[in-house]
């Protein structure tokens, strides 16, 4: 495993615990694991993060800085003056293809981090407040938009982009990438589905 030696060390810890996750799944992460596929003297990752559960919650919360970088705000539609649905579909497609082709990775970490948060309330509230700074905006986008159930709709549409991406990470579709016309046509005609009456 290649370690970002040049970045800080927490967040070498935390790209580590991630790539991990990904490649080995939850049993796979430890901390002696973390220090020696980081190249870090050993107790290194135990002074950032004591426990496992301390461990999980920084990949959590690096996880979130990262996923947040796949689509920054400036590319994300405005939710102000009226949000016109195929500039939703454009930042959506965007942000799909952009994890199916440069970010498999984290989506692999993000499952298992996900299953693990089923099993541990402390994670668990951690992770959905995470997932909270994506629906808030996409909730504010659809009402701009003109959606009339828009908290029903939201979940309808990352409940999809969640679906999208798992069935072509882990799924079923996992050896082909939609394009991201595809995923384009796709989100569009949902947002026409939800948004027509």
């Amino acid at each position: 495993m290649n370690a970002r030696s040049a970045a800080p060390r927490h967040e070498l810890i935390a790209d580590t615990a991630l790539a991990l996750l990904a490649e080995r799944g939850m049993r796979g992460l430890t901390h002696r694991a973390v220090d020696e596929a980081a190249g870090l003297p050993q107790g290194s990752t135990s002074n950032l993060a004591r426990t496992r559960a301390a461990l999980l919650e920084t990949a959590v919360r690096r996880l979130t800085e990262r996923e947040a970088a796949v689509l920054t705000p400036r590319e994300m539609p405005q939710a102000t003056g009226g949000a016109e649905p195929s500039a939703i579909a454009d930042a959506l497609s965007l942000a799909l293809h952009r994890y199916l082709t440069r970010h498999r990775q984290l989506l692999v970490a993000r499952y298992e981090l996900a299953l693990e948060a089923t099993r541990r309330p402390e994670l668990r509230a951690l992770y959905d407040r995470a997932g909270a700074a994506f629906r808030a905006p996409m909730t504010a986008m659809l009402t701009a938009a003109g959606s009339t159930a828009p908290e029903r709709h939201t979940l309808g549409l990352i409940a999809w982009c969640d679906g999208v991406l798992f069935s072509c990470t882990a799924g079923q579709f996992h050896t082909a990438v939609p394009t991201r016309a595809a995923l384009r046509t796709s989100c569009a005609e949902l947002l026409d589905g939800m948004l027509r009456g």
